[in-house]
């Protein structure tokens, strides 16, 4: 991913320097298993635990040469152990390191994002708990429909995002195995024992049953998490941009001081922020496909999946903890209008609670279709603003003047209806203020 969207941790763990110390873990790891089973004298794992080091420049510098760069570490390694080195890479292939040490990778990529997402899981809980009550006009289409609360909103919000942590978690288990069992998985050139005992001391599980790489449905599992957490995080950017809208108003991304909107438009105020998460979050569909494609391979092993996972694995995570980044920022700033939402409650002239309207006729013994052509017809009028408000001009209207005469059909258009299961419904997604 380029600079402008990494964070310093991912940048750190998908370094070549990174990549190389993951690699030297897991020789060593190997190293350690083979002296525990016998086959490492104690004197040559001293001399390997003494002396392994690299260095990233004379690394590139062999592979420049060889066309392999496991082969080049292993050269520059191994050169610096005299007779010990001969121990290193004992019973593996160049797979066995790789996958392994990506998966310490990908594991820990899970829980960089997994700690960012915990901020965002409390931004929304935060602005779910204090505009629990706050009512603003829900809407369907982008149209005015019935009341709602700004505090259910983001309690959707945050019940998705306890999801995404909940498959982010379970990817982060599925990726974390790892194989030591040579070219075709089969464990001929290294004992079982051996394999445990070193992923054992990474941190890591035996995947039960491998060829030369650990198998890519569990690459795609990881990649589908992360972009199902991403197109959470768009679908809440792309609320805050529609509430941000000047014909809307109800709430809007933070804008700091000296923040300029446009270089030509000083009155500008963008959600620029969610834009941009918007925009990033489309990457993660590819990346997917990608993820998905690899899965097939020939026979026990091709490479066809790796140049992919060189850029996919890395860029994912990283755009992921960046767009995280960005959204707990946009959450624990947000700007909320509370009386801007109440004016455009306000804005259609009592259309909003036509619906009530209509099941009180039906329950006072109107017919559904004479009830409902009643209703819209009058609900047309106001909208053409041939009529000022639908309490108004149903009042006229005979089939509610028959069934829902005065006091009524005035307890039609109260709000507070629209509200009186809202702490049921917190209290089912348990979510209270702690």
């Amino acid at each position: 991913m380029i600079p402008r969207y990494t964070l310093p941790p991912m940048a750190k763990l998908w370094s070549l320097r990174a990549q190389y110390d993951r690699w030297l873990k897991v020789e060593l790891a190997v190293c350690r298993a083979w002296h525990k089973a016998g086959r490492i004298p104690a004197a040559a794992l001293r001399e390997i635990e003494r002396g392994a080091a690299f260095d990233v420049d004379r690394i590139l510098e062999i592979e420049a040469t060889v066309g392999h760069d496991v082969i080049a570490f292993l050269r520059d390694v191994t050169g610096r152990l005299g007779d010990a080195g001969r121990y290193v890479h004992l019973g593996l292939t160049s797979n066995d390191v790789v996958d392994t040490a990506q998966a310490l990778a990908l594991k820990q990529a899970a829980s960089l994002i997994l700690k960012h997402l915990d901020r965002t899981i409390a931004a929304a809980a935060a602005l779910a708990l204090k505009y629990k009550k706050t009512a603003m006009i829900g809407r369907t289409h982008g149209i005015h429909a019935e009341p709602t609360t700004f505090g259910l909103k983001f309690l959707v919000f945050h019940q998705e995002l306890l999801r995404a942590r909940d498959r982010i978690r379970r990817a982060r288990q599925t990726i974390a195995v790892a194989k030591l069992s040579g070219p075709v998985g089969n464990l001929a050139q290294i004992p079982p024992p051996v394999e445990a005992e070193a992923l054992r001391l990474l941190g890591l599980k035996p995947a039960a049953a491998v060829t030369q790489v650990v198998q890519r449905d569990r690459h795609a599992e990881y990649m589908a998490a992360l972009a199902l957490c991403a197109a959470t995080a768009e679908k809440i950017a792309l609320e805050i941009r529609h509430l941000q809208r000047t014909e809307v108003g109800e709430a809007a991304e933070p804008f700091r001081e000296g923040q300029k909107g446009s270089s030509s438009m000083p009155h500008k105020r963008n959600p620029e922020l969610c834009e941009r998460v918007c925009g990033l979050a489309r990457l993660f569909r590819g990346w997917l496909v990608t993820a998905l494609e690899n899965v097939a391979l020939w026979h026990e092993r091709d490479i066809s999946h790796s140049s992919a996972e060189r850029v996919i694995l890395p860029d994912a995570t990283t755009t992921l903890y960046y767009v995280l980044d960005v959204m707990n920022y946009v959450l624990e700033g947000l700007d909320v209008y509370p009386e801007r939402m109440r004016k455009n409650l306000e804005a259609t002239w009592g259309l909003i609670y036509s619906g009530r309207v209509l099941v009180e006729l039906a329950a006072a013994g109107a017919s559904r279709e004479e009830a409902y052509d009643a209703v819209q017809r009058q609900a047309q009028r106001v909208a053409a603003g041939r009529a000022q408000d639908l309490r108004t001009a149903l009042a006229a209207e005979p089939v509610v003047q028959k069934y829902l005469p005065g006091k009524k059909l005035e307890a039609c258009f109260k709000l507070e209806y629209y509200l009186k299961n809202v702490d049921y419904i917190f209290r089912r997604a348990n979510l209270k203020k702690r």
